[in-house]
């Protein structure tokens, strides 16, 4: 996949992000695409989600693997966790 041109998210069609991995993380990855689009019907649902599943007061966004093309979540605490790591 090439990293020139951001993908869209599947569940708001908002243009992802490029995210810098954090260097003491367990992915191999340098950099995911994260969708930070607040309205994004992925993240709103996600805090209902994981408080019925889980009891916790946390959420997920769509991150897309640049390397094997697949999307899956990426756990949020607030609205604002994570935002500090996008690379412009």
């Amino acid at each position: 996949m090439s990293d020139k041109r951001a993908p869209l998210c599947p569940h708001c069609g908002q243009e992802m992000k490029k995210w810098r991995v954090p260097i003491t993380s367990t992915w191999p990855n340098e950099f995911f695409y994260v969708c930070f689009n607040d309205d994004c019907s992925y993240f709103v649902q996600g805090w209902e989600q994981m408080w019925e599943q889980q009891a916790t007061r946390a959420s997920y966004r769509c991150r897309l693997d640049p390397d094997t093309g697949k999307y899956g979540p990426i756990p949020v605490w607030s609205s604002d966790a994570l935002k500090d790591a996008i690379i412009e």
